[in-house]
């Protein structure tokens, strides 16, 4: 006889199930708009300054706050406060919630506020460290240090963005987070068309465009954090033993949840001393490589932590693992199209977005190399954002920290080969993108299999027939794809609409030749929708 504990249970997985799809469609529509304002952003930086040394200075500076955001933020902080702030959001009374939000807000920027302080100073430094290839050229190395001193300030302000979103997103406030870079593009685009022509150095409204960006992304995000009446002062908090505990877990977790950043900054590290143009290659590479990764992994790790990490707390193991194989076959089915669509499209897709004026027919060529190497581990970059959230839900983030540094190693060893096999022949910068692809791949498999070891993920049946559906009508994509594409001189002919209009018709064919030989394979939705067996009772 089924109890009604046995009725609820089935009801509430129900729910849960919608209200998982529903935030991640959610998510993945506002961070839609968010990537497409930020090719538009690529589109024009690239039109008005090209592929050059200066362009070199401006992504070097750009990406070294950016990537200690990732690490401060949307990577460590995120994995390991967003589990503690859900046990405490459910054990804990709402007077102690605010304490502990308080003081770890007043910690959080304490920290921030020193290493910010100590990258201004120590600008020079930081260029020599991440783009030592600059020293060869003095002019170039100062206007770099110059460009790190504007921009550096921009990590203290959106950490504590991202520290606002990660409460909201805990609370199932979804959109506001996710809608927040958009505003970091459209400054971005203001002043590459109107401030960067009244200046005698151009490239320097873009990095004043970031730091004001920063401040605009927090003051944003503050009125929503208001509602929730959490966070009302900031508080000194290295005495709380909770907050001493979250700090402490930031280092594990800053380099489990940012191996691929880290590999791509060592990729702008030792592409700084090859030919000119290979840094601002492989940015517009991983630029349309982080799309898809943006709008799948990202969505489907903000909406997948905190909702793992409650159902962890809850002791429910079978919904646990029901949970991350549902993400994992949603997952596989647009990531595998994605990955074969950026590989096929390559060229079509920098002729439409970023061959116009300064950016040349050679730099497609180039990028395109590195694009279709980065795009070889598309699914591993995403699946490892996913599975991480596997790790972090149940506070484990020794294990993630121990493969992220074999990852780390992989693509040193790999980098160095490849870049000595390819460089005398142009593609060095190609070599470094298959390496930090080669990686991510060997990253996401060394996650699946330890969650699979220690029983967390146990994969349900027909697995072997699902990966020969999206197989098979991946393949049909492609010789669609490849039947379609016009040759690179029909590309440099046309016009930008031309172009635009034509990548529509690929993208759109190649989406529907999928989605047709899916389904003419068998595979319908309700293969992918979330069902956990209900907990019988007497």
């Amino acid at each position: 006889m089924v109890s009604f504990d046995c009725f609820f249970n089935t009801y509430r997985i129900a729910f849960l199930s919608r209200t998982l799809i529903q935030s991640t469609a959610m998510v993945g529509t506002l961070t839609l708009l968010s990537r497409i304002l930020g090719f538009v952003r690529d589109a024009v930086i690239a039109s008005i300054f090209g592929a050059d040394a200066v362009t070199d200075a401006f992504f070097v500076a750009f990406r070294i706050p950016n990537f200690l955001r990732r690490l401060f933020a949307e990577g460590s902080f995120s994995q390991a406060f967003v589990p503690v702030l859900t046990r405490y959001k459910q054990t804990a009374s709402r007077a102690v919630l605010r304490l502990f939000l308080e003081r770890t807000a007043g910690s959080l920027a304490a920290v921030l506020a020193m290493v910010t302080a100590l990258g201004v100073l120590a600008a020079p430094l930081m260029v020599l460290c991440f783009a030592p290839g600059f020293m060869r050229d003095p002019e170039l190395f100062t206007l770099s240090a110059e460009l790190v001193r504007i921009t550096f300030p921009y990590l203290f302000l959106v950490t504590l963005t991202a520290f606002a979103g990660a409460v909201l997103n805990t609370f199932g406030r979804f959109a506001i987070p996710a809608v927040t870079p958009v505003f970091l593009n459209l400054l971005m685009i203001a002043a590459a068309l109107w401030i960067a022509p009244l200046l005698s150095a151009p490239i320097f409204a873009l990095a004043w465009a970031v730091l004001v960006a920063g401040g605009v992304q927090l003051v944003f995000q503050l009125p929503f954090l208001a509602k929730l009446r959490l966070l009302s002062r900031v508080r000194w908090g290295f005495g709380d033993p909770d907050v001493r505990r979250l700090l402490r877990l930031l280092g594990p977790a800053m380099l489990s949840a940012s191996v691929t950043q880290v590999n791509v900054l060592l990729n702008t590290l030792l592409a700084s001393f090859l030919v000119s143009g290979s840094v601002s290659w492989l940015y517009y590479s991983d630029r349309l490589v982080e799309f898809p990764v943006g709008l799948l992994g990202v969505a489907l790790g903000t909406v997948m932590l905190p909702h793992l990490a409650r159902t962890y707390s809850e002791a429910d193991t079978e919904h646990f693992s029901r949970s991350l194989d549902w993400a994992l076959r949603g997952l596989l089915v647009m990531t595998v199209p994605a990955t074969v669509g950026l590989m096929l499209l390559a060229k079509p897709l920098l002729y439409a977005l970023f061959q116009y004026d300064q950016f040349l027919p050679r730099d497609v060529e180039m990028t395109s190399y590195s694009l279709m190497t980065y795009a070889s581990g598309l699914v591993g970059f995403v699946a490892a954002r996913l599975l991480l959230s596997g790790f972090s839900a149940r506070h484990d983030y020794k294990t993630p920290f121990r493969f992220a540094l074999y990852a780390i190693i992989l693509n040193l060893v790999l980098s160095a080969l490849l870049v000595y096999l390819l460089a005398p022949i142009g593609w060095g910068h190609a070599g470094l993108a298959l390496a930090t692809a080669l990686a991510g791949l060997t990253n996401a498999g060394m996650l699946l299999a330890a969650l699979r070891r220690a029983r967390v993920y146990r994969p349900s049946s027909g697995w072997g027939a699902f990966l020969g559906r999206v197989t098979v009508s991946a393949g049909a994509m492609s010789l669609l794809l490849i039947h379609l594409i016009p040759s690179d001189q029909t590309w440099q002919i046309w016009i930008s609409v031309e172009r635009i209009a034509y990548l529509g018709v690929l993208i759109t064919a190649g989406a529907a030749g999928y989605g047709g030989a899916l389904f003419a394979s068998g595979l319908r939705a309700r293969d992918l929708r979330l069902s956990v067996p209900p907990r019988t009772g007497a």
